[in-house]
């Protein structure tokens, strides 16, 4: 049989290392506070979109909304009491927005000065308040992006081409064939990746090339253009 002082001290690391299990879940099961905010939203130019909310508090009183980021006065659109479903303009208000009592709001016909940050404050029962931020992306529907080339007609070893994509969107993707193209020392993309570059041109560049143009909420392809290499 073990010494009394053996014992105490066999008990006391047994219930240290219970704590410690005890402590190490706490650590890694209390939940994080989940962040009040708009949903950050992307729509074409002349549509409506509805900006929503997300970890919306209870017990919310009124929310109110602005353009921009931060409550300012002279950026309020508008605000709307939930108990009495009271809407109050602010100097941003269009006529366009409608603010529902659950917090979110709709923003009709949008345009491209609609794009931007949005702020929400959301009032609660308790005289505290919580505040959100979100942006609004509006896009133009992209156009067919047309494709020119210096020549189409060139030189294998001896000559070199650029084709360029005419476009309105933010990305560009260059296809050959329907495919996606495979860039090389030989074949190189500008910075906005608008223009490419062939140099020298090989006979196993002739072919169909076109160029993909997108947002975030439409895409299109040019017309094939033919490249024709000849030999010397």
């Amino acid at each position: 049989m073990g010494s009394p002082s053996v014992s105490t001290h066999r008990g006391l690391v047994h219930w240290q290392g219970l704590l410690l299990v005890v402590s190490l879940l706490n650590f890694w099961c209390l939940p994080a506070t989940a962040q009040f905010a708009i949903v950050s939203t992307n729509v074409a130019e002349g549509k409506d979109v509805l900006l929503r909310l997300r970890n919306t508090p209870p017990d919310v009183i009124s929310f109110l909304w602005y353009k921009g980021e931060g409550a300012k006065s002279n950026r309020k659109i508008a605000s709307i009491s939930v108990p009495l479903r009271a809407f109050a303009k602010g100097p941003l208000y269009t006529g366009r927005e409608i603010i529902y009592t659950q917090g979110p709001v709709l923003l009709k016909e949008v345009t491209m000065e609609d794009t931007g940050i949005y702020t929400v404050v959301a009032h609660l029962r308790n005289s505290k308040k919580e505040i959100g931020f979100g942006r609004l992306n509006v896009y133009q529907p992209v156009r067919r992006p047309t494709l020119q080339a210096n020549s189409t007609t060139v030189t294998e070893n001896k000559d070199s081409v650029v084709l360029t994509c005419n476009t309105n969107a933010v990305s560009t993707e260059w296809l050959f064939y329907g495919m996606n193209l495979q860039l090389s020392e030989r074949k190189k993309l500008s910075e906005d990746h608008r223009s490419l570059t062939i140099d020298p041109v090989k006979r196993e560049d002739a072919g169909y090339y076109q160029c993909e143009a997108s947002n975030p909420i439409s895409s299109a392809e040019s017309w094939p253009l033919e490249l024709h290499v000849q030999h010397e």
